[in-house]
């Protein structure tokens, strides 16, 4: 089968893409950007904008099922919930059912409505799927995991397990959770475009048994082969005040439906385990199985530590810039001059005043987390710029007890570090 393939580069759709090739199908990837996915064919979509059926049309050509793994945890300025898991969605399922593509498998999640507008927008999303004339299946995975790789809330939660020689619970940490493979999750939907699977029904995916939050993130430290922690508990009031600011920063997976997600318990219905069983063909591997099937390597714990680090290191870049804009704008006329012996006063205060400005805004700019590679690329010009120009100008100060040109070179170096690590957007 020819199967189109939303959000074929994430987390999740990448395995599926992966799973199809191997069942001998060829995935299509519709995605905004083709060169970062491993399917052999792509096409170029964009669910912020693409929302009229119209456009689907011939990306539907010689297509035998759709599956759609599209979706956000938190909303910015151009993606949208109502976009992206409604109206981009809806304008491609109604495309199959005028193009005859009968098979659509929906992904979906795990919850309820009022868990917030993530959970209520997919789930407006399959009840408008369920009024057409397709052969649809919305399956809705719990917490998702993998041993050989993690993303978003799944990155967060590794981080939290590699911390050195403590554990940080939520409250009490018995927040109820049924994990499922990644791996596993793409073999449910191998088997959904078969056209003799179960059709026009919702499916609750999840993993064998429930497990407390502790006991998940307790396992994953073994995984990491680190020893027996220090439990440290949140209280509710520290864990909402957190939460509040990762959903101020407006970036990563630190946000309101993580923390509803989590405290409302992710289990499914009674019967959702054999209904998993049913349509996998097998039982779901347990967490224990997966995490054994595939020990870790020191590469893990590396990629599990840095969830936290870049994060902080970031944080120490932000205040570093703001810092030097507020120093800069206080620094009285006699200091500038002596930074700059050799120019005008004017011309001393204008440059310094100017660089000021420029960190102000490198920094604001950070914190946003908005173009994040761009940022940090200016970020380094700059600093190797004024270096390079200080030290060629008044190379008396490479000489200062204190370094101010010689801290510039960590500096550098850091930047450099961040951008080669950081994560480019797909």
């Amino acid at each position: 089968m020819r199967v189109l393939v939303t959000g074929a580069n994430g987390f999740i759709g990448a395995r599926i893409v992966d799973a199809l090739r191997s069942a001998g199908h060829q995935a299509v990837a519709a995605v905004r950007d083709s060169g970062a996915t491993s399917a052999q064919a792509s096409v170029r979509c964009d669910f912020a904008l693409d929302v009229e059926p119209g456009i689907w049309q011939p990306r539907l050509a010689g297509i035998d099922a759709v599956v759609n793994c599209v979706g956000i945890l938190r909303e910015t300025p151009r993606d949208k919930f109502c976009s992206i898991h409604e109206a981009a969605p809806l304008a491609l399922f109604r495309a199959c059912a005028s193009a005859g593509v009968r098979r659509v498998v929906q992904l979906s999640a795990l919850g309820n409505p009022d868990d917030g507008e993530f959970i209520a927008s997919k789930h407006r999303c399959d009840a408008a799927l369920a009024t057409l004339d397709l052969d649809w299946i919305v399956l809705r995975p719990g917490l998702v995991y993998s041993a050989a790789g993690a993303y978003g809330g799944t990155s967060m939660l590794r981080a939290i397990a590699a911390l050195p020689a403590i554990l940080v619970l939520p409250r009490d940490g018995s927040q109820p959770v049924r994990p499922i493979a990644a791996e596993d999750l793409a073999c449910a939907v191998v088997a959904a475009v078969s056209p003799s699977a179960p059709s026009r029904e919702i499916i609750e995916l999840v993993g064998p048994r429930v497990l407390g939050l502790r006991e998940y993130l307790l396992s994953w430290r073994a995984w990491f082969r680190l020893p027996a922690p220090i439990v440290v508990t949140a209280p509710r009031w520290l864990v909402v005040a957190t939460v509040a600011a990762g959903e101020w920063s407006g970036r990563g997976p630190l946000c309101r439906v993580i923390d509803n997600l989590l405290e409302r318990g992710r289990v499914g219905a009674d019967d959702a385990p054999a209904r998993t069983q049913a349509l996998l063909g097998r039982p779901p591997l347990s967490l224990e199985d997966a995490l054994r099937n595939r020990p870790s390597a020191p590469c893990d714990l590396l990629e599990a530590r840095w969830y936290i680090l870049r994060h902080m290191l970031t944080g120490i870049l932000v205040l570093v810039w703001i810092g030097s804009a507020t120093a800069g704008f206080l620094l009285p006329d006699a200091t500038t001059a002596a930074i700059w012996p050799r120019w005008p006063a004017a011309a001393a205060r204008a440059a310094a005043l100017a660089c000021s400005v420029a960190d102000l805004v490198l920094g604001i700019a950070l914190l946003t987390g908005r173009a994040t590679r761009l940022v940090l690329s200016l970020m380094l010009a700059m600093v190797l710029g004024y270096t390079l120009i200080i030290g060629a100008l008044a190379p008396e100060h490479w000489l200062d007890p204190f370094g101010g040109l010689i801290k510039n070179l960590p500096i550098a170096a850091l930047l450099i570090v961040l951008l080669a690590l950081e994560p480019r957007r797909r």
